[in-house]
């Protein structure tokens, strides 16, 4: 099954920059990539943008309204309806708390997205702040039914940085070739401040490329300043190699948005400067974690950015280290995982039948699965089946499985403990695996048994070493409350309450043989 349409909400101009087109643009591609289509909704929007979204096919409706306006939230509900869309996605600073409930009054699902808390009380059915440092504290005032989609595990590369996730960096003992690129409109020309700091940089040889964005109205002064320049300055207007460049680059000099998420995932160094309000609260926490050298904006002479340019091309243990930790810092998935949560909801949930019988199996017996399980053998096909006709039977046991049209996408186990507390685990088919489907597979699924049973508490046990399937238990809400043994091996034990309180005793022994497998 299709995800259908996608309606996009997102503004570009010189004044407030491409960031928060060219972030929907990455998820627009991996919606398509599940084979959906988008269209994007924008008030004058960039010619060059407009350009690039068409040529990624993807509509772009122009809008009369006031951005942020009831007329402006009308129109889109209106775009969303005509074209049988059932998520909008709303990425700027006026799509505040009024904004939203008048497009979820029009019954259309909607994702905002927003950074650090900025667009104030957010009411979307999900929210994702996709950036370093962010937590719920952010989101104290959103709605309580609402799902947030935290940090740079969410954070939105587009296609074109897909082949590069496995990309290893050379770090070379000098650095000398350095990538400027300072937003896509750079209203401040601060690219031109970094061009004037070159015959500062203390490092003899290197070489530039500078890239300038759609919607920066100074390309033709750039290209001047270039080819007067003594240095060899290469001058990139809007280019689709991105990754290439940054490839090619030892370090970057960079504004403080989006880009620092697509460096982190190349392991690129960078000085970098916060050239918009927004961009302060990265700047900050990139240069805390040891990621980027940070500039601040009030000091962005071309004497600091040399400064700070030339000691970082000198310093081969910085550079090194930085590399490694951004590249721990984004994986490159943030797109798909965004997708995934998107598409949950419209999964069908059904209970297991004899056709599953063989499909649980093969799920079982996968190597990642065995490997990450507490009992690690192979499962025979004869201790399958009497585990499977037993757990069928047993009015204690649970089992549902989630499909995305006719396609399994995984399966979710629980069994009664007493009146009140089940044990659940969680199976992601091999081919859904790696999206970020298993926290919204856990939700439908509790959701589910909290509605059909009278259980409280739902507990799951898991290896220490499986960082991946705590990781998605944590962001479906369970709690870590304490140890356990599982098979006489140690266990961390979860637990999800009904009404968010946990009081439990975490001294059990367990038997496990169909436990929760990698997400």
């Amino acid at each position: 099954m299709t995800p259908g349409r996608l309606v996009v909400r997102a503004d570009a101009s010189a004044q407030i920059g491409c960031g928060h087109v060219m972030r929907c643009l990455a998820l627009a591609q991996a919606w398509q990539d599940r084979g959906g289509d988008c269209i994007f909704a924008m008030a004058e929007p960039v010619e060059g943008l407009k350009a690039r979204l068409i040529a990624e096919n993807i509509h772009v409706a122009a809008l009369s309204a006031a951005p942020g306006s009831t007329s402006d939230a009308h129109q889109v509900s209106e775009i969303a309806r005509q074209n049988n869309a059932r998520w909008i996605v709303v990425d700027g600073y006026n799509f505040g708390e009024e904004y939203q409930r008048n497009l979820k009054e029009s019954g259309h699902k909607l994702l905002a997205i927003d950074d650090y808390g900025r667009s104030g009380t957010c009411v979307a059915d999900i929210i994702l702040d996709q950036n370093a440092g962010t937590n719920e504290s952010f989101y104290a005032t959103h709605t309580s039914g609402s799902k947030l989609l935290l940090g740079t595990r969410y954070a939105m590369l587009r296609r074109e940085f897909k082949q590069w996730r496995n990309w290893k960096r050379e770090i070379p003992p000098i650095g000398r070739k350095i990538l400027v690129t300072m937003g896509g409109s750079d209203p401040e020309n601060l690219t031109e401040h970094v061009l004037a700091a070159l015959d500062l940089i203390a490092v003899e040889n290197f070489e530039l490329a500078v890239i300038v964005g759609a919607a920066n109205p100074r390309i033709s002064r750039l290209q001047a300043v270039a080819s007067n320049s003594k240095r060899t300055i290469r001058v990139e207007n809007d280019p689709r190699n991105i990754p290439e460049l940054m490839a090619w680059a030892d370090v970057a000099v960079s504004a403080a948005g989006s880009t620092c998420w697509e460096m982190c995932m190349l392991g690129l160094p960078a000085v970098i400067t916060d050239v918009a309000e927004n961009q302060l609260p990265i700047a900050r926490e990139l240069s805390t974690r040891g990621i980027t050298v940070h500039v601040p904006h009030s000091s962005a002479t071309p004497e600091n950015i040399a400064e700070a340019l030339t000691q970082l091309l000198r310093d081969l243990a910085a550079r090194t280290r930085m590399s490694t930790t951004g590249n721990k810092l984004v994986d490159g998935r943030g797109a798909d995982r965004v997708v995934a949560a998107l598409r949950a909801p419209t999964f069908k949930l059904r209970t297991v039948t004899e056709k599953d019988r063989g499909l649980l199996w093969r799920w079982a017996n996968d190597p990642m699965v065995r490997r990450s399980s507490f009992s690690s053998h192979e499962i025979s096909w004869e201790e399958h089946t009497r585990w499977f006709e037993q757990t069928i039977r047993d009015d204690a046991c649970l089992l549902l499985m989630l499909e995305d049209g006719d396609m399994p996408v995984g399966a979710v186990r629980t069994r009664a403990t007493t009146i009140l507390d089940a044990q659940i685990s969680i199976t992601v088919s091999p081919e859904f695996r790696g999206q970020g489907l298993a926290s919204s597979i856990l939700d439908r699924a509790i959701e589910h048994i909290f509605v059909s049973t009278e259980l409280e508490r739902i507990h799951a046990f898991i290896k220490p070493d499986n960082a991946a399937s705590s990781r998605s238990f944590e962001r479906a809400e369970f709690v870590l409350v304490g140890g356990a043994q599982v098979n006489a091996c140690d266990a961390l034990h979860y637990v999800r309450e009904r009404k968010r309180q946990i009081h439990v005793s975490s001294s059990e022994q367990i038997d496990q043989r169909h436990e929760a497998v990698p997400c």
